[in-house]
């Protein structure tokens, strides 16, 4: 889920009725304060309320898997321990980022969160972004932790659901962590996706991730083609700033980005709006 702003601050009205949104349009969970949610620029009080405001309206209905990432293991910890606390069903986790510390010293950062937190954990693998690949072999030596318990992958590489598959043992949740090719990781054995794009379009994301679940490859391919350039445009510029334009043309939050982030560029606009078209947002 983005992480509305309004005048500077947290819009946490904003915040609610996106929560309800999302929820109302179907979708299977809730991911606050990831990426997405412009983590890296929010306090941690910041990031607590968030995550307090999406479990409390979530009330139940639906998972809320909250974002603990850091580079420092302490305050991921830190970060997963409040999460447990406020009534969150799990945690992602990204690969600590810049540090870029050995597949030895991944292993140890979720191993500690592991034995410090009974929570499930989401391993969150961005080598583009954290500048460190953790490996599919660190990753089966994870999945024999009882918190460790699945990973979004935004690699791109749809043989790595197959090799996770059969070294990492059926109970080993994976989602995609990229729109794209999620029917792709899915095909690959993959369970679903945490997803951008549904941030713009819930109902129809949360009706193609029924289809492909439900293995109704004809279904899933009509909403992959519906939807497959809004997951391209809502990256053409430093993302989320895309995302929060689509979704302020729908009326739903203001364009306000956190700096280093700045508001969507002007020229990739009508290729948004075109997307949106495709996808039965506008007219």
């Amino acid at each position: 889920m983005i992480t509305p702003f309004r005048n500077g601050a947290i819009d946490e009205d904003c915040f609610v009725a996106l929560v309800e949104r999302q929820i109302a349009g179907g979708v299977h969970g809730l991911v606050p304060v990831g990426t997405t949610g412009e983590t890296a620029t929010l306090s941690h009080d910041e990031h607590r309320r968030v995550v307090e405001l999406c479990v409390k309206t979530a009330a139940g209905r639906v998972p809320v898997v909250a974002g603990a990432g850091s580079n420092s293991t302490a305050e991921a910890i830190e970060l997963v321990r409040h999460a447990k606390t406020v009534g969150a069903d799990g945690a992602l986790v990204v690969t600590p980022y810049y540090n870029r510390p050995s597949q030895e010293g991944l292993y140890a950062h979720y191993a500690a969160i592991n034995e410090a937190v009974q929570l499930p954990v989401l391993v969150y693998n961005v080598p583009g972004r954290a500048s460190v690949d953790i490996s599919d072999a660190t990753l089966a030596r994870l999945s024999k932790l009882p918190n460790i318990v699945g990973i979004k992958d935004a690699t791109g590489d749809m043989t790595r659901a197959s090799i996770q598959k059969i070294t990492c043992g059926d109970d080993w949740v994976m989602l995609s962590g990229d729109d794209p090719s999620a029917l792709g990781y899915i095909a690959h054995g993959g369970h679903g996706c945490i997803s951008v794009t549904a941030n713009v379009a819930p109902a129809q994301c949360a009706a193609f991730f029924d289809a492909c679940l439900a293995g109704d490859l004809e279904v899933a391919r009509m909403g992959q083609a519906r939807l497959v350039r809004l997951h391209k445009a809502l990256f053409l510029d430093a993302s989320p700033a895309p995302t929060k334009f689509a979704m302020a043309h729908l009326g739903l939050c203001t364009e306000d980005c956190r700096l280093p982030i700045t508001p969507c560029a002007d020229a990739v606009k009508p290729a948004i709006l075109d997307a949106m078209r495709d996808a039965g947002l506008i007219g």
